[in-house]
């Protein structure tokens, strides 16, 4: 199968990171008319990432592509890097690169939300 095959034939794929208020704010209507337009367009290859406005552009995508059957579209993620509920105020020995390129437990990722199940793609960060 060929990676032409995984993007659904889709004209191009579609890069959340604006909807994560990467550029500016955007109204929750605003975002999810975008990725509407870009649905309506023939995109079906959709990338975002947990870095993306916290997590925003993640949410966004998945509330926005809730309305469609998972086994329409693709979903790639980055991963390797957490969101913490709180910050870190201890100092960290990094060491010979320590845990820095240790992958996050994909289990817990935020794309694996209820509506969204599954991530299709994922890089390393």
């Amino acid at each position: 199968m060929s990676i032409r095959d995984e993007l659904l034939s889709g004209p191009l794929g579609f890069g959340a990171a604006p909807l994560g208020n990467m550029f500016r704010n955007i109204p929750e209507e605003d975002a999810a008319a975008t990725v509407d337009a870009a649905w309506q367009q023939g995109t079906r290859y959709f990338d975002t990432a947990p870095f993306y406005g916290a997590g925003l552009s993640e949410s966004r995508l998945d509330k926005a592509l809730a309305k469609h059957k998972r086994d329409e579209y693709v979903l790639s993620t980055k991963v390797g890097r957490l969101i913490l509920d709180e910050a870190d105020t201890q100092a960290r020995s990094f060491g010979e690169k320590g845990d820095l390129f240790k992958l996050a437990d994909r289990t817990t990722s935020s794309t694996t939300t209820p509506r969204t199940a599954r991530c299709d793609r994922s890089r390393t960060a």
